[in-house]
């Protein structure tokens, strides 16, 4: 049977280092943060941009993690977006706490950069053990109780999104309307189950309602699990309305080709128990449509070729998850 391409998320985006900054950024960040910079450490590896992402020791002491971009990458909105939403999630939910935030304008260019409290731990899932596995649920759990309802006001909710083509997933609809050969890696019964998977999709005007905020983007680099055990979760930007259980179902393919046995967890879960199958299912071939969009397309400007890579994985895992689920 086809596989899924390995990811090291850990090494997935090229950044720039705190020397290629432009020098007004820096001034900017030393005034907004009140002391100077000691040391910049080296860009992190995770994600799929090229926005600056490295922890710096301050002058007093104080380590902090900062993350800047140009007006020209996608990174520079999303930054300001996380600068915003933070503050205004609730404390029970462990999120590194926003220091400070920085403008500048640099060679006609406007840059924005946010300083968050730095955060000592590793990245979850790089494979998935029990352990980890267990940590990230309890931690979803915590997220799903405190942000239900939403405590952030004015959120497009996953519905809205998908109906604006905000969130496209008709991915699979058009490769069944038009006979278009499925992406090559995938599993070979995929041309047979496109309709089916099209009219699990079409659920979710009621499968994915829902008056939680959700993070939107739950992915092991986008988890921190520091030396106390302590699941951290960073990059709120894509926060909006959805069911409670969504981020965490959006972990389960992956742990469960990890070999986690997700079945029983989904069963006992206070996430999931008591919802219909077929609203998880819909949820799960949604992501899966998500990601085999524009997947022969090179990655969008500013974004790494793994991008793709993720996207592959991700697809495949969902699809096969789905697939033990229904019996296929």
């Amino acid at each position: 049977m086809n596989q899924p391409p390995a990811v090291d998320y850990a090494a997935t985006s090229a950044r720039p280092g705190w020397n290629e900054l432009p020098a007004e950024l820096q001034q900017a960040l030393v005034v907004a943060l009140g002391t100077e910079i000691a040391e910049a450490g080296p860009s992190v590896g995770s994600g799929f941009t090229g926005g600056f992402a490295a922890p710096l020791r301050l002058a007093d002491g104080r380590e902090v993690f900062v993350k800047a971009a140009a007006d020209d990458m996608h990174a520079y909105g999303a930054y300001q977006r996380e600068a915003e939403l933070v503050p205004a999630l609730p404390r029970a939910i462990a999120i590194p706490p926003i220091v400070a935030t920085a403008h500048a304008t640099s060679d006609g260019k406007a840059w924005f950069a946010v300083a968050a409290k730095r955060i000592h731990g590793r990245l979850p899932g790089t494979p998935w053990t029990e352990t980890d596995f267990a940590r990230v649920t309890a931690s979803c759990e915590v997220m799903a109780t405190s942000l239900t309802p939403s405590p952030v006001p004015g959120l497009e909710s996953l519905v809205q999104d998908i109906e604006s083509g905000g969130l496209p997933v008709a991915e699979f609809a058009r490769l069944r309307d038009t006979g278009e050969d499925v992406p090559d890696g995938f599993q070979p019964w995929l041309p047979h189950r496109l309709d089916e998977l099209v009219k699990l999709i079409e659920l979710y005007p009621e499968a994915l309602a829902g008056t939680s905020a959700m993070h939107g983007d739950l992915r092991p680099d986008n988890l921190l699990v520091d030396e106390s055990g302590t699941c951290w979760t960073v990059d709120w930007n894509w926060l909006g309305l959805g069911p409670a259980w969504a981020d965490w179902v959006g972990l389960l393919p992956v742990a469960h080709h990890h070999g986690i046995d997700t079945a029983s967890t989904v069963a006992n879960s206070p996430l999931t128990a008591d919802v219909p199958p077929e609203h998880l299912d819909c949820w799960v071939a949604a992501v899966a449509s998500y990601m085999l969009t524009a997947l022969h397309e090179p990655p969008p400007p500013g974004c790494t070729p793994e991008l793709r890579r993720h996207q592959r994985l991700m697809g495949w895992t969902f699809l096969e998850w789905l697939a033990i689920r229904r019996g296929w």
